[in-house]
């Protein structure tokens, strides 16, 4: 049979001591608890973390194990024979159960069958544990997150059953979103994760957020960005324009002689809270679809007077 390491599975030293083991298994079971781990094999890692466990916490069958390590000898590929005449003194079997086991070979061969002890996830005997934070995504609009909503959300939670399997039960939770949660925030819902063990508390709800690609606004931050088109004349000698931001309808005046590309700074108007984000107006300078005969005369009379040249840096000729 294959020699199990109890030491190096549970990942501490020969020397470790109880309290180092005991959160050294706490550790490893939330890593490799089947219901939430996303590691190759994490069931039998599970299973093998929960047998090493079994028997470090306990020093008379640890004494027993310890012994047995530099008692035993082993051969090609990790095959382990105990010593001749070996019995253990803690024989774990008392006439229970199905007799099938839970445990390795490895285990029933030193200690006996699993009659005594029933092993689920994470409900060794007397093991206290906080209950696992519960994971979920959720998708607001724009205005949703800025603006402060109420949402419902479908969760599903991890439950212990009396007989130690896991099963899932649904909650209907209530989140208040406040006014300017920013994209991939946390929200948390404390206490309504899965239920502890041994008494201790329940994890939570951690709820993160994702802000849905908006059709006019850009986000960054606390910051919101509008394009907003603007009509040559506008550009040339200012205009007040009407903008609509979260907040509402907001008049912007636009100077005389704006360039496209220019951004205009509206202070707190972007995502709320202690410290407000701002709006920016990004100018974009656009043509009319149709110009008319009198409009066309406008811009050649433009033309013939202008004596300025936008790409005067480019070098002579251009």
């Amino acid at each position: 049979m294959e020699f199990k390491d109890y030491y190096k599975i549970m990942g501490v030293e020969e020397k470790a001591t109880a309290d180092e083991i005991k959160k050294a298994y706490k550790k490893l079971a939330r890593r490799y608890h089947p219901d939430v781990s996303k590691e190759a094999n994490a069931e039998q890692h599970f299973k093998d973390l929960g047998e090493a466990y079994e028997v470090l916490k306990d020093p008379q069958r640890r004494a027993e194990y310890d012994q047995l390590r530099n008692m035993g000898t082993r051969g090609k590929g990790g095959q382990f024979r105990p010593p001749p005449g070996w019995e253990s003194a803690t024989h774990f079997y008392d006439g229970s159960g199905d007799g099938t086991g839970e445990f390795s070979d490895f285990f029933e061969a030193i200690f006996g069958r699993n009659g005594g002890f029933h092993r689920s996830y994470g409900q060794q005997q007397g093991m206290r544990m906080r209950g696992e934070d519960v994971h979920a995504d959720l998708a607001l609009l724009l205005e949703e997150a800025c603006l402060g909503s109420e949402q419902m959300l479908d969760i599903r939670v991890p439950v212990a059953e009396a007989n130690g399997l896991i099963s899932h039960s649904s909650k209907k939770l209530k989140l208040k979103i406040p006014p300017g949660t920013a994209d991939n925030s946390i929200l948390r819902l404390k206490g309504q994760g899965a239920p502890g063990l041994g008494g201790e508390a329940a994890g939570d709800v951690l709820v993160r957020i994702r802000i849905a690609p908006h059709p006019l606004y850009t986000v960054e931050g606390k910051h919101i960005s509008l394009v907003v088109p603007i009509l040559p004349h506008e550009a040339a000698l200012g205009a007040q324009i009407t903008v609509p931001t979260l907040q509402g309808q907001t008049r912007v005046k636009i100077p005389a002689g704006s360039q496209s590309g220019q951004k205009l700074r509206l202070a707190g108007k972007g995502m709320p809270g202690s410290e407000p984000g701002d709006f920016f107006v990004a100018l974009k300078l656009v043509m009319p679809d149709k110009i008319s005969d009198t409009d066309k005369a406008h811009y050649e009379a433009l033309q013939k007077d202008n004596t300025s040249n936008p790409r005067s840096h480019w070098g002579k000729g251009q």
